[in-house]
């Protein structure tokens, strides 16, 4: 791996990765054109699919339910594939706030949300999250009040979270593409709340 003009090793995991990939490439399980495509396809997705599902379920209740009951079949109703993994939905309340870390790497639901933002793979935030999240949460600009309840929820490699924060008020008669357009990748994590105007 070249990287400005000095040479860089394979880290553990690209080795892996490259060494994998080969593999099924040779035994002709997959090409190397759809493993391209897959990439191109995971990069290019946004926060706008996961602001899709909350909005969703803010109009509907019967959904809202399957979707804190089974969060990738909610979502699969949708036409969102969620591939290979358990998708977890905690619900936002007056009573409890919820947060998402993977305090291991970065497992963050990329199917919905996209590539993760460099800050959410950061020693700091996976480390600090969990033992002071009200900090970190002010850090973000959120301040929670102390009567309200701070849950962190941390990822693994085969169960993904995401957050259903709460309809903002000043929204009754909204369709759901207008409320999905204040849905923000950060207030799927719990680092933000959704705001009108």
């Amino acid at each position: 791996m070249k990287d400005q003009g000095t040479y860089q090793p394979y880290s553990y995991y690209q080795l892996m990765e490259t060494s994998l990939r080969e593999l099924l490439v040779q035994k002709g399980i997959v090409s190397n054109e759809a493993v391209n495509a897959e990439v191109v396809a995971m990069r290019e997705r946004q926060p706008e699919r996961g602001a899709k599902v909350v909005a969703h379920a803010w109009l509907d209740d019967a959904f809202r339910q399957r979707l804190l009951k089974n969060g990738t079949a909610a979502c699969e109703e949708l036409g969102l594939e969620i591939p290979a993994l358990k998708l977890v939905v905690v619900e936002n309340t007056p009573q409890v706030h919820n947060a998402i870390v993977c305090t291991l790497c970065s497992c963050y639901p990329r199917v919905l949300l996209g590539i993760p933002p460099d800050w959410y793979k950061s020693r700091n935030y996976r480390s600090r999250m969990v033992r002071e999240p009200r900090e970190v949460l002010k850090e973000f600009g959120l301040s929670v009040p102390a009567s309200v309840q701070i849950r962190v929820h941390d990822s693994t490699a085969d169960m993904r979270y995401l957050v259903l924060p709460m309809r903002p008020q000043g929204t009754d008669g909204w369709d759901e593409a207008r409320l999905a357009g204040i849905v923000t990748r950060d207030s799927m994590i719990g680092v933000a709340v959704p705001k009108v105007g």
